[in-house]
């Protein structure tokens, strides 16, 4: 699991959030699964909003963390005026499913194989009764805040949300995508198999994106110069994953054609050896 934020934007103008990790905990003094603090969510968001993009995609993949964050991150996202979707991955659960209900209306997803869970807040308390009683108290507010959230988002009674967070002892359990579906926690099931877009499809669309930003204008825009940038990149890493599969289908298997090994052959002997050996003979036996 990487820890970071991420930001990438695409050529159909939309930038792309990755929140992993354990959310909330300052990453310089956490452990290596500790990222997705609001302090860096909002440097993302910083980010985006110079990019002027018209679609803003969450995907998370985080089993919660610090509730704090996530009601902050909650709230910046609400006040993009961009469409927000939320993308939920893996097991997604706790202070992450809060971040998950800040997408606009009907783009709340889960992936086809993920988890989803909502349960009672927890704290780690010391200290004398009335430092208990004000954890209790606020540990009891927090939660109202949030059944009060999932509510308004799925369109439930917030006796029915309470149940979900009540349930084994206030721990929840785990919904399938299904289940989230039906108590109204996400709008939309996605399929990890049919969500992939075609090469084909996607160069056509890179291709469509770069005429239409290249036509005349007479106000051009940095924005349209992203434009641009964007779709030929998309275009070129497209045609070029093409051309490497079309040639790999072409190919045919590496072959290795019989030779004959130098080594096993006999000395040739030249045809006049034999009467210069002679010679020879004879020149050594006159001599000595």
């Amino acid at each position: 699991m990487k820890n970071t934020i991420e930001i990438r934007c695409s050529a159909d103008r939309t930038a792309v959030i990755d929140i992993e990790g354990t959310i909330g905990v300052d990453p310089a003094t956490a452990d290596s699964h500790s990222v997705a603090t609001y302090e860096a969510f909002n440097r993302a968001l910083s980010q985006i909003r110079a990019l002027d993009v018209d679609r803003v995609v969450v995907n998370i993949r985080s089993t919660g963390g610090n509730v704090a964050d996530a009601l902050l991150i909650y709230d910046a996202l609400c006040e993009l005026d961009t469409q927000v979707t939320t993308r939920c991955h893996g097991y997604t659960a706790s202070a992450a499913t809060v971040i998950a209900q800040a997408a606009s209306e009907g783009e709340r997803e889960m992936m086809s194989n993920a988890l989803y869970l909502i349960h009672r807040s927890v704290s780690a308390t010391e200290g004398n009764a009335i430092d208990l009683q004000q954890s209790l108290d606020l540990l009891s507010k927090t939660d109202e805040r949030l059944a009060s959230i999932y509510a308004t988002r799925s369109g439930r009674e917030v006796e029915q949300i309470v149940a979900l967070m009540n349930d084994n002892s206030g721990n929840g359990r785990w919904l399938t995508p299904a289940e989230a579906l039906e108590a109204g926690l996400i709008d939309r099931i996605i399929d990890a198999t049919t969500a992939r877009r075609t090469i084909k499809a996607r160069i056509a669309d890179a291709a469509e994106r770069l005429i239409s930003a290249l036509r005349p204008s007479s106000q051009p825009s940095p924005r349209a110069a992203l434009d641009i940038e964007s779709a030929m990149v998309e275009a070129r890493s497209s045609a070029a994953l093409t051309a490497l599969r079309e040639g790999q289908q072409r190919a045919n298997p590496t072959t290795i054609e019989p030779v004959d090994d130098p080594s096993d052959r006999e000395a040739e002997e030249p045809a006049n050896a034999a009467a210069y050996s002679r010679d020879a003979d004879a020149l050594r036996e006159a001599t000595f």
